[in-house]
């Protein structure tokens, strides 16, 4: 068999034992579902990312949507992704949208004081947001990435270094369904504008193939090792915290984030309550141990999110969520998350530009009679 081919299998073979240990560490049935659902996601995220970008003529594709989930996916936004070169300079220009937050960040590997790799994570080498935009009448806007400044510009602008790999694209929507996502696209500055020449033509090379092939086995084999996560205690939510600038699985240098849990039997419910400072964007959703989203192609019916445009607030600004198999059925509950079925799985919290680190929201499990009562919780 030859290298191209081994490797392939690499990535076949990585595939195939996703599964091993769901049994024993996914004791929810409609998780271990999902997470089939999840192990397609992988590879068809490696043949994005690994197996078929090009960073000579890059573009953004989408790498989480209602039908492509992992690492933590978001009803609310939409991700992108593109492969960088550091030798070579881009020109990135979109369209707003009705995004009431968006953002590009490049991310490099992570290195120790000895100049080799951190395991599992990413450095944030860049971020733009569109407080650094300029925008014009019709929501346009443009950003340079290069490994300098070129001569006259004056734009937004990030530095390639060395260890640069790729840029992320975060467009957020209090109304994901029918808003205008961002319209975003990349381009290679060549010559003229002083960086290296883009090439006028592509062949498949063995030796590149199967390195690609390498790299997105190791991908998937390192999720696999990661996922399911069962490191949550059930019915608590954590401090919230900042992002650092080594991360893992290209998180946003903008956010605040807290992480929960819930477990409910039938006929109780996780009662949580919260304190939410001025930001551009917030929102509690849940996801199984795989860290990907419950379905919410059903949201009108079925919601398995809320974000701050959604949520209904107290009259001292503070909110009530309920998480419940059922909805309480009652307006002084008007704030429901439901389980879709899960027995268990986690909360995910997050707040951009946040203009103070959030305060922990507070959890009580109650009977779902209790909220049914006017006289209950």
């Amino acid at each position: 068999m030859d290298a191209v081919g081994e490797a392939y299998r690499e990535l076949l073979d990585a595939a195939a034992g996703l599964d091993a240990d769901w049994a024993a560490k996914v004791p929810d049935g409609q998780a271990r579902l999902e997470g089939y659902h999840w192990a397609m996601s992988l590879l068809s995220i490696a043949q994005d990312v690994f197996v078929s970008a090009d960073a000579a003529r890059p573009r953004f594709v989408d790498i989480v949507g209602p039908y492509r989930k992992f690492y933590g996916d978001n009803p609310d936004a939409f991700y992108q992704f593109a492969p960088l070169d550091p030798a070579r300079g881009y020109r990135v220009t979109g369209r707003r949208g009705d995004a009431v937050y968006l953002s590009l960040t490049v991310y490099g590997t992570a290195l120790d004081s000895t100049g080799d790799r951190i395991v599992d994570t990413d450095r944030i080498v860049g971020l733009v947001n569109d407080r650094d935009l300029a925008f014009d009448a019709d929501g346009r806007f443009e950003i340079v990435l290069a490994p300098a400044r070129p001569a006259g510009y004056t734009g937004a602008f990030v530095e390639l270094v060395p260890e640069t790999v790729c840029a992320i694209t975060r467009d957020y929507l209090t109304d994901a369904v029918e808003g205008r996502r961002v319209e975003w696209r990349i381009e290679p500055l060549g010559a003229d504008a002083g960086f290296a020449a883009a090439p006028t033509g592509h062949r498949l090379d063995a030796e590149d193939q199967a390195e690609r092939f390498r790299a997105a086995a190791r991908w998937v084999r390192r999720h696999g090792q990661m996922f399911p996560s069962t490191a949550h205690t059930p019915n608590t939510v954590a401090e919230p915290y900042p992002v650092p600038t080594v991360t893992r699985g290209w998180a946003a240098g903008d956010a605040c984030y807290a992480s929960g849990a819930f477990a409910l039997d039938k006929g109780q419910a996780l009662v949580v309550r919260g304190r939410s400072p001025e930001c551009v964007f917030w929102n509690v959703c849940l996801w199984n141990g795989f860290l990907t989203t419950f379905n919410y192609e059903y949201r009108d019916t079925e919601p398995v999110s809320l974000n701050g445009a959604q949520v209904r607030y107290e009259p001292d600004g503070s909110w009530t969520v309920v998480i419940a198999h059922e909805n309480p059925g009652r307006p002084e509950w008007p704030n429901w998350i439901s389980t879709a079925g899960h027995g268990s799985g986690i909360l995910w919290f997050r707040w951009f530009l946040a203009e103070a680190l959030p305060e922990r929201p507070t959890v009580e499990l109650v009977e779902l009679a209790e909220l049914a009562d006017p006289a209950g919780v």
